[in-house]
C-alpha cells in the first residue's frame, strides 16, 4: 500500500467524527472541512474533500442523527449494515475521484465495513479498451486506526469461534466477488471442465484442502443415471468436483456438507426455454460458484470445520441425444424418475450428488444451494434467499448468520403434502408437479434423496439422529438489475456467500 493513501471517514450530524478509530490528522480537520460544506443532517450525505493535508483525498459520509433501522433489524444488526454501506458508498466516490489506495474507517465493526468496501469495489468485463480495463486495476483497501477496535467486532469470539475483524472482512467479501466472476463469465467461458480448473487454481496453496475433478466413467459407477441424464445433450463433458477441507481438530469428526447445483449453461434441453434473456442461465451455475466461493474462505480463514463439498457440473443442451420429455430415469439410491419437463434439470443432478454425499460422507448438516425455480422469484423477489428445512435449530442458526450480513433468509414450508403433485405417474417421482407451489414441490422432491430422511419411501423424520438438511433456492437472489448505490452492485450477487460463511464460523463449538 501506498505511504499517503487517501481515506474516509464517517462523522455526525454535527460534523464530529463517530469512530474513535479514525488518525487525529482527520479528528482535527474534517470537522471544519465538513461545516464549511454546509452539509445537512440526512444520513448518507458525502462530501469529497480534496489536498486535506498535503495531497489526500477524504471522502467524509453523514451517519446522521440516528442510525438508520432496516426491516425490523437488531440495534446490533443495524450498526453493521451502517459500517456497510458507509464504507461501500465512500469507496465509490474515492474511486469516482481517481484513487487506487484508500483507508476505510472501520466505523461499528471493521469487518463490516471491509465487506462494505471490498464488494464496493469490485468490477467485471472483458471489454478491450483502454478505459474499460482502467477499471480492473486492482485497488488497495486497509483500515484507519485498530482493525479490533470497534466493540461489535470483539463481541463475536465466542465458543471457540474465529474473531471477526477487518481482514475476515475482506475475506467475505472475495469470496463474493469471486462468485459473482464465476457467475458472470459466459459459458464458453466456464465449462464443467474450466469450472474444475479454475477451482483447483483457487485453492492452490490452502492448507487441509483435497479436489478432485470426476468423469462420466465415475459418475457411471456411481450409478448416477438421474446426473447423466442431464448432460446427454451436451458435447461438453460433464464433472463431478469433490472437495474436502479437514480444518477441525478431530480430522475424523463428521463435516459440514454442501453442495452445489452445477448447470454451466441451462437451455432448457428439449423444453426449450424462451430466446429473450437465456443468455442469464450462464449463472445457472450459481450454487456451484457460492458453495465454491465459501468453501474457499472457510478454508482461507481457517474455521475449524471439517467441510465436504459436491458439486455436479454440465449443461443442459437440446439435440439428438438429449433426454426427452417422457423418458424415465433411475437415480443412484433407486429411486425411478419420469422427466415430464427437461427444463426441470437442476433437480436431476442434485438429487444424484445429495445422494452421494450424505450417504458416502455422512455429514451431520448438509446444504444445499441452486438457483432452482422461476416459482422462488415470484414469491420472494430478490430480496430473500428462499430456505427449505426439516430442521427447526438449522434454520434458526442460517437466519441468524444472514441477518448478521443482511444476506438474508426466508423459510418456507416443507410439507409432505406436495408431494402427491410428483407422485401420480408409475413412476417413484415426476420431476415437475404444475404450476402450483413449484419451488415447495421442487424441494420435496430433492428431499427422498437425503440420506437418513427417507428410507422405502416413508418418512424417517422421528430418528434422534437425523441429518439437518437445508435447501436454499437462489433463484431470485441470483442477480440485481440495478445496483442499490451502495455494496449490492448489478448484474449477478454472489448471493448467499456471506451467509454460508457466517453459518459455518458460527457452527464451531468450544
Amino acid at each position: 500500500m501506498s505511504t499517503q493513501p487517501d481515506y474516509y471517514v464517517a462523522v455526525t450530524s454535527d460534523g464530529s467524527i463517530a469512530s474513535s478509530s479514525t488518525s487525529s490528522a482527520a479528528s482535527s480537520t474534517i470537522p471544519q472541512l465538513w461545516k464549511a460544506s454546509r452539509a445537512q443532517d440526512k444520513a448518507g450525505e458525502t462530501r469529497t474533500f480534496y489536498a486535506v493535508d498535503g495531497d489526500k483525498t477524504v471522502v467524509a459520509i453523514s451517519v446522521g442523527k440516528s442510525k438508520d433501522r432496516k426491516g425490523g433489524e437488531s440495534e446490533e444488526n443495524a450498526l453493521k449494515e451502517q459500517s456497510r454501506r458507509t464504507a461501500a458508498v465512500a469507496t465509490h466516490a474515492l474511486k469516482a475521484a481517481g484513487s487506487k489506495s484508500w483507508l476505510v474507517d472501520p466505523l461499528h465493526s471493521a469487518h463490516s465495513a471491509a465487506v462494505g468496501a471490498t464488494l464496493a469495489s469490485h468490477a467485471w468485463n472483458l471489454k478491450t479498451t483502454s478505459e474499460a480495463k482502467a477499471k480492473l486495476e486492482p485497488v488497495e483497501i486497509g483500515h484507519l486506526g485498530q482493525a479490533q477496535a470497534p466493540t461489535l467486532d470483539s463481541e463475536q469470539a465466542k465458543d471457540g469461534r474465529i474473531q471477526l475483524d477487518f481482514e475476515t472482512g475482506r475475506v467475505y467479501g472475495e469470496a463474493q466477488n469471486f462468485a459473482r466472476v464465476l457467475m458472470e463469465l459466459p459459458a464458453n467461458r466456464m465449462t464443467p471442465t474450466i469450472f474444475c480448473e479454475t477451482a483447483k487454481k483457487q485453492f492452490d496453496g490452502i492448507a487441509n484442502v483435497t479436489l478432485e475433478a470426476h468423469d462420466l466413467a465415475w459418475a457411471e459407477e456411481k450409478k448416477m443415471g438421474s446426473f447423466i441424464s442431464v448432460s446427454r445433450g451436451s458435447d461438453e463433458p460433464l464433472r463431478f468436483l469433490e472437495l474436502h477441507y479437514h480444518g477441525a481438530k478431530n480430522k475424523d469428526e463428521a463435516p459440514l456438507a454442501f453442495v452445489g447445483k452445477g448447470i454451466t449453461f441451462d437451455s432448457g434441453g428439449i423444453s426449450l426455454k424462451p430466446g429473450a434473456a437465456m443468455k442469464e442461465m450462464r449463472a445457472d451455475m450459481g450454487g456451484a460458484a457460492t458453495t465454491l466461493a465459501s468453501a474457499w474462505a472457510i478454508a482461507k480463514l481457517k474455521i475449524p470445520v471439517n467441510l465436504v463439498l459436491c458439486i455436479p457440473l454440465t449443461e443442459n443442451m437440446p439435440s439428438g441425444k438429449a433426454t426427452k420429455p417422457g423418458d424415465i430415469v433411475v437415480a443412484s439410491n433407486g429411486v425411478t424418475i419420469e422427466v415430464d419437463n427437461t427444463d426441470a434439470e437442476g433437480r436431476l443432478a442434485l438429487a444424484d450428488a445429495l445422494y452421494y454425499t450424505t450417504s458416502q460422507f455422512k455429514p451431520h448438516t448438509v446444504v444445499d444451494v441452486a438457483t432452482l425455480t422461476g416459482a422462488m422469484m415470484i414469491a420472494l423477489g430478490n430480496q430473500f434467499t428462499g430456505v427449505f428445512t426439516n430442521s427447526d435449530s438449522l434454520w434458526s442458526e442460517l437466519d441468524a448468520a444472514g441477518a448478521a450480513e443482511r444476506d438474508r433468509v426466508w423459510r418456507m414450508p416443507l410439507d409432505e403434502g406436495y408431494m402427491k403433485q410428483i407422485s401420480g405417474t408409475g413412476m417413484d417421482l415426476c420431476n415437475t408437479g404444475g404450476r402450483l407451489g413449484g419451488a415447495c414441490t421442487a424441494a420435496i422432491f430433492l428431499k427422498r434423496f437425503v440420506d437418513g430422511l427417507i428410507v422405502d419411501g416413508s418418512d424417517n423424520e422421528s430418528q434422534d439422529n437425523l441429518i439437518r438438511w437445508a435447501h436454499l433456492d437462489i433463484a431470485g437472489t441470483m442477480d440485481l438489475a440495478a445496483g442499490d448505490g451502495g455494496y449490492n452492485l448489478s448484474g449477478m450477487t454472489g448471493r448467499p456467500v456471506r451467509t454460508l460463511i457466517e453459518f459455518a464460523r458460527r457452527s464451531v463449538k468450544a
